[in-house]
């Protein structure tokens, strides 16, 4: 694991560990009623007059993004951390032996990660608060019903010569040609010919196509745009017109329209009106509040004036002698 990666976790963490106020210089610490109680917290590492417990080193552990706490539950990890924590205690008492608790600028940035904090408290606890109904989740997925439509369908692709499908070693076709193959594909699909058969043999989709072109089921925005309408708008077993994409030319059969089920998408939806519920909240919150703003300060300035115009020196006209001599008549060959 690299130093960087901990020390930059660490920085992350920085404002909430100031905050809680874990870096403010070591105080002695208070002797314990028992010794079964200074057991159960013991001091973990220390250097010079600062010390860490155990308690302390967890707490700093668990403000960590989610991201580093894989990295941390490993010992190489949290021993680098562990090295981070405790330069970041030292600094913070020299800081404070310094007098630095005092500058304003930090007096500033500790009352707005203070801020912060209560702040991010709040929202958890208004996010807590707020619950779904059934009812709720059932609407929204009815509202949406469109978003959650499905085809399932097979595809035959003939791939023109520059196309990311066309197949190496397979002849080169030209964008006329490949829809010329196309369009007879199609009409010997119309014939009676079997779509799978031809798609195994004929589909520059070599994935698909050798599952007889089947393409399973796909819902919008999964395919693109011209291949998605000619999909959606086309009944179950009928065969769409020839759809020209930018991989080439797609004969698609429509083999069954139906929709995500609700329960596959329930923690999406519950997730979405929690988050529509929280912002409203928030909204409500402010306007409550009758928030107003300096508009002398918050309003742009007018942008500057464009330069006036110069007028430009007259000059004398420039004699037609000079004029043949910077623009001289080609001579005929």
């Amino acid at each position: 694991m690299k130093k960087a990666t901990i020390v930059m976790a660490l920085a992350l963490a920085a404002p909430a560990l100031f905050a809680q106020g874990t870096a403010a210089p070591a105080a002695p610490a208070p002797k314990a009623a028992t010794a079964t109680a200074a057991d159960a917290d013991p001091i973990i590492m220390s250097a010079g007059t600062v010390t860490v417990r155990k308690s302390e080193f967890e707490a700093a552990l668990k403000t960590l993004p989610a991201e580093y706490q894989a990295m941390v539950s490993q010992p190489a990890g949290r021993k680098q951390f562990a090295d981070d924590y405790l330069r970041m205690r030292l600094l913070a008492s020299e800081g404070a032996k310094a007098g630095l608790q005092n500058d304003p600028d930090v007096v500033n940035q500790l009352s707005l990660m203070r801020e912060n904090l209560l702040a991010t408290a709040q929202l958890k606890k208004i996010e807590s608060g707020i619950t779904v109904t059934d009812a709720e989740v059932q609407k929204a997925y009815a509202n949406g019903a469109k978003e959650y439509e499905q085809v399932k369908a097979r595809h035959i692709l003939i791939a023109p010569k520059g196309s990311a499908a066309a197949q190496p070693g397979k002849k080169e076709l030209t964008d006329d040609e490949a829809k010329a193959k196309a369009e007879d594909l199609r009409k010997q699909i119309a014939g009676g010919a079997s779509f799978e058969e031809l798609a195994k043999k004929e589909s520059d989709d070599t994935g698909s196509g050798a599952r007889g072109g089947d393409l399973g089921s796909f819902g919008h925005g999964q395919m693109v745009p011209e291949f998605e309408q000619a999909a959606f708008a086309t009944k179950v077993g009928e065969v769409t017109p020839v759809v020209k994409t930018q991989f080439g030319y797609h004969i698609i059969k429509v083999e069954a329209h139906d929709s995500t089920p609700l329960e596959q998408v329930r923690p999406t939806i519950e997730k979405n009106l929690k988050q529509t519920k929280l912002h409203a909240a928030l909204d409500a919150m402010k306007d409550n509040a009758h928030p107003t703003y300096n508009d002398a300060y918050f309003t742009p300035p007018p942008p500057p004036a464009p330069p006036a115009a110069v007028t430009p020196a007259a000059t004398p006209a420039t004699p037609k002698s000079d004029a043949k001599k910077t623009a001289p008549a080609t001579k005929k060959q």
